[in-house]
C-alpha cells in the first residue's frame, strides 16, 4: 500500500483528502503544518508528498527546501496544493524541485489521477535508475531537471505556423524560448548568396533559441516551419529564472548546448569529407531515425540537409531508387533499406 503524506492547516480540506485516499486504497498521514509535516515525512519516508503552501510554523516552499536537501526525502514526489495561481508561485516552486501542482478548489479525480501518474512517474525512474549503470543521484537529477523543463514550456502562448513560415531570422534578438508542440522546424544557415545550410530539423519535444538566450545575443539561425507546427513561446525571463535558479535545469542546458556544439561538429566534418552519396545517405537515415521511413520533404529541403544542389540531389536520390534502397512516389520518398543506407560507404 502506498503510503501519502499530506501537510496541510486547514483541516477539513486535510481530512476531505485523507478520506478520499483512503477509499482509493492509499494510507494517508496528516500533519497539520510544516514542521511537523517535514518532520513527519523524514520519520515515515511517504512515497508521496501534497503539501500546501501557505502555512503557519513553515511555509510549502520550506518544506520542500528541507526534504530535498536531505538524501532520504529528497526523491519523495512532491506536489504543491495551492490557491494560489500566479505564475511567480509556479515559478518558484519548480526553481525549488517541485515535481507538480493541484490548484484548490480541485476535483476529485484529477486529484488521484495526478497522484496516480507521479507515482507511476517514480517506479519507472526507481527501475531505470537501478538498471543504469551511473549513479542514482546523477539519474534522479536528470528526471527532476527534464520535469522543471516540461513545467516550463507549460501554460504559455501557441503560435500555430505554416508551412514555409520563418519562426525568427538569424541576427535577431530573442525575446522567447522556443518550445515545438507538433509539426516540425528546420533550423538553417545562410551564405551570403543566398543558399541554404539546414543544421537541424527539431520537432515535437524540442526547444529553438536557447544557444542565443545564454549568450545574450542575436541567433547565429533562422528557423521555418517545414510543415505546419504549432510552437510554444516561454519568456525569456521565465528561461532566465528558471535555469539560473534550478542547478539541475542549467545542467541539462548546458548538455544540450555540448550536444549541440557537437552536431555541428559532425556536420562540418561530413560536409569536408563525405561523398554526396554519403551525405544524402546520412540525411535520410537521420530523417528516418527521426519519424519514420516516409519523408515528406521538399527537394530543397532535403538537399539544403544534405549539404548539396538540388540537382546533384535528386541525381542522387534516382540511383538510390534504382539501387532499390528507397522509393519515389508523388514526391515523397520512402526509405526501403535502412541499414544499407546507414553503411553507405564514403
Amino acid at each position: 500500500m502506498k503510503k501519502i503524506l499530506i501537510i496541510e492547516d486547514n483541516s477539513d480540506v486535510r481530512e476531505n483528502i485523507a478520506e478520499i485516499l483512503s477509499l482509493s486504497g492509499y494510507e494517508a498521514i496528516t500533519a497539520e503544518n510544516g514542521k511537523i509535516g517535514a518532520a513527519k515525512a523524514q520519520a515515515d519516508l511517504p512515497d508521496l508528498i501534497l503539501c500546501d503552501i501557505m502555512m503557519p510554523e513553515l511555509d510549502g516552499y520550506g518544506v520542500l527546501h528541507i526534504l530535498s536537501r536531505q538524501a532520504s526525502t529528497a526523491d519523495i514526489p512532491f506536489i504543491f496544493l495551492t490557491a494560489k495561481a500566479e505564475k511567480d508561485d509556479f515559478r518558484r516552486g519548480m526553481a525549488l524541485g517541485a515535481d507538480d501542482y493541484i490548484t484548490k478548489p480541485f476535483d476529485d479525480v484529477v486529484l488521484l489521477q495526478t497522484i496516480e501518474h507521479r507515482l507511476k512517474k517514480s517506479e519507472r525512474l526507481r527501475i531505470a535508475s537501478e538498471q543504469s549503470s551511473g549513479s542514482l543521484e546523477h539519474f534522479i537529477d536528470e528526471a527532476r531537471a527534464m520535469e522543471a523543463i516540461k513545467h516550463l514550456s507549460e501554460n504559455r502562448e501557441v503560435r500555430h505556423y505554416k508551412k514555409k513560415d520563418l519562426v525568427f531570422r538569424e541576427g535577431e534578438h530573442p525575446r522567447w524560448l522556443y518550445f515545438v508542440e507538433s509539426g516540425k522546424v528546420k533550423v538553417f544557415k545562410t551564405s551570403d548568396d543566398g543558399r541554404e545550410l539546414i543544421v537541424k530539423v527539431a520537432q515535437q519535444g524540442d526547444f529553438l533559441g536557447f544557444l542565443a538566450l545564454f549568450k545574450e545575443d542575436a541567433y547565429p539561425e533562422s528557423a521555418a516551419a517545414l510543415e505546419d507546427c504549432s510552437i510554444k513561446l516561454v519568456p525569456k525571463q521565465d528561461f532566465a529564472a528558471l535555469v539560473f535558479g534550478n542547478r539541475d535545469v542549467n545542467a541539462r542546458f548546458i548538455k544540450m548546448l555540448a550536444s549541440h556544439i557537437a552536431e555541428r561538429e559532425q556536420q562540418l566534418i561530413e560536409l569536408a569529407y563525405n561523398s554526396v552519396r554519403k551525405r544524402v545517405a546520412t540525411a535520410l537515415t537521420n530523417l528516418c531515425d527521426q519519424s519514420g521511413p516516409v519523408i515528406h520533404l521538399l527537394r530543397e529541403d532535403l538537399a539544403a540537409l544534405a549539404g548539396t544542389a538540388k540537382e546533384t540531389l535528386i541525381r542522387t536520390l534516382t540511383d538510390f531508387k534504382n539501387e532499390h534502397m528507397v522509393d519515389i512516389k508523388d514526391g515523397v520518398v520512402t526509405v526501403l533499406k535502412l541499414e544499407k543506407l546507414r553503411e553507405m560507404p564514403n
